[in-house]
């Protein structure tokens, strides 16, 4: 399991430091280059939630090994893809075995260990994330210098095939219950969450007030809308809706949600910002994108044996992480062209620091809010937001850069966020106007954050202050435990 978590992070983040040279190869810019990152993520969070069920039903190793299979066969086509047509293709079928593997591999640790074992097994998941998303940028930077973009993503791939084999060494476990698939559920799940997202992207394109967002907005919503109906009349559904009753559970969502929120922007885009306005290399890029993620090898540790010998309380660690991230966004003004590292270490270590402290703590808790047999589903929930608040995070994101700077630079606007710049005395004004707006956009992140923190502190402290809540399943939920 660790595996996994250690190389599907390592990729994600990897590939953003190779968008531009993949945008030169293919000769692509503005949204159909976004969307290599974008469309990994919209076709994970999508799946997550009805991988994480059907795991439950039909077996969760059988769930993760067939997602390390698509998984391996996303990446092969990306390797080999013709056109970014092609490649945002291949990397939509990525995202869909990546949801397979992260929401398996969640509900698989979460049956396996209980108590403080639990808690160390997913410090441990937090931690080797960390080092995926730390090695990522340099290790894909390397790569994609020493051997090519397309050799990154063949490489990254076999490890779908080492995480299939892998998976005849585990047992099998899925819920007692007889198996029953929620199609309806998953059929406006799915339809709903992709109109959505796609409605946002294309926002700083077309316009908000566009038929093109306008429109799958509205039948998006319609058919979220039609989810929560579904979900409350079939037996069996794909995400049991009494789960967000219990105010522990929703908080702890929460802040899954407002972490990723804060630094999910932030990841995709500052390497772009570094090789087109700073002259970096693909490597030097890299380097310097382990400010935010090296601490994140560490932290998730730390925040485990606080937790545990009761130095701190989960609820003030949290917070305390959401601030320290909010801080560091709000910190980026100091951003501004032929900045180095040392500039930019203040506020990414910040940031990475704020990143560490949540990650396994929040899993560990989510999971002791639910019964065994619930694993699937709520590993799946849990994953559901990260992913889609990392997908709607990347095209908000890029967005707000793309309409900061039209107001400036007009037409040029898509090109020169996503880093193609003009030569010339020209080069130094958009890379000064690209500045500005990423200073924007930071302080718009970080309010965002800030907001996101005291949400969860208000409620955590109400579960917090019940004396014998109960979750959806009739237990006493763990912060009521002695």
């Amino acid at each position: 399991m660790l595996f996994g978590y250690l190389v599907l992070p390592m990729a994600m983040s990897g590939t953003t430091v190779a968008v531009p040279r993949i945008g030169a190869d293919l000769g692509a810019s503005g949204p159909a280059l976004q969307w290599i990152v974008t469309g990994y993520f919209l076709a994970a969070s999508s799946f997550m939630l009805v991988a994480g069920s059907l795991g439950d039903l039909f077996g969760r190793r059988r769930l993760y090994r067939i997602g390390a299979f698509v998984y391996l066969a996303g990446s092969f086509a990306a390797a080999a893809a013709p056109s970014i047509v092609v490649l945002d293709a291949a990397r939509i079928l990525t995202g869909l075995g990546g949801a397979g593997v992260m929401a398996g591999g969640g509900a698989i640790l979460a049956t396996t260990f209980t108590g403080a074992a639990r808690t160390r097994a997913f410090a441990a998941m937090g931690t080797t994330s960390g080092i995926g998303l730390a090695a990522g940028p340099t290790t894909a930077g390397w790569l994609v210098e020493a051997l090519d973009w397309r050799m990154t993503f063949a490489l990254f791939g076999t490890a779908g095939l080492v995480l299939a084999a892998g998976t005849w060494a585990l047992a099998e476990s899925k819920a007692e219950t007889r198996p029953t698939v929620d199609r309806a559920g998953i059929a406006t799940f799915i339809g709903g969450l992709v109109l959505v997202m796609f409605a946002i992207t294309q926002g700083s394109q077309a316009g908000w007030g566009s038929a093109r967002v306008v429109l799958p907005a509205v039948a998006g919503m319609g058919l979220l809308a039609g989810f929560v109906v579904v979900e409350r009349r079939v037996a069996r559904p794909m995400l049991d809706l009494r789960l967000l009753k219990n105010r522990r559970f929703t908080g702890w969502l929460l802040a899954a949600l407002t972490v990723t929120a804060g630094f999910g922007g932030l990841l995709a885009n500052l390497p772009t910002f570094l090789q087109a306005v700073n002259g970096a290399s693909t490597g030097e890029a890299g380097l310097t994108m382990l400010l935010p993620t090296v601490p994140v090898l560490v932290m998730p540790t730390v925040s485990a044996r606080l937790v545990a010998r009761g130095v701190v309380a989960p609820r003030t660690l949290v917070t305390a992480a959401l601030l320290l991230i909010a801080a560091g966004n709000a910190w980026l003004t100091v951003l501004h062209p032929g900045i180095g590292a040392l500039g930019l270490a203040g506020p990414l270590v910040t940031v990475g620091v704020g990143m560490g402290l949540s990650p396994g703590m929040i899993d560990a808790q989510v999971m002791d809010q639910v019964e065994p047999s619930r694993a699937g589903m709520a590993a799946g929930l849990l994953n559901t937001v990260r992913g889609t608040t990392q997908a709607l995070t990347l095209a908000v994101f890029g967005s707000a850069l793309i309409s900061v700077l039209r107001s400036h630079v007009g037409g040029a606007a898509d090109r020169v966020a996503t880093g193609d710049l003009p030569s010339g005395a020209e080069r130094m004004r958009m890379a000064a106007e690209l500045s500005s707006a990423w200073h924007t956009v930071a302080v718009g992140v970080a309010g965002v954050v800030v907001m996101g923190a005291v949400g969860v502190w208000i409620l955590l402290g109400n579960a917090t202050r019940a004396s014998r809540t109960r979750d959806f399943a009739g237990r006493t939920a763990a912060s009521d435990r002695p």
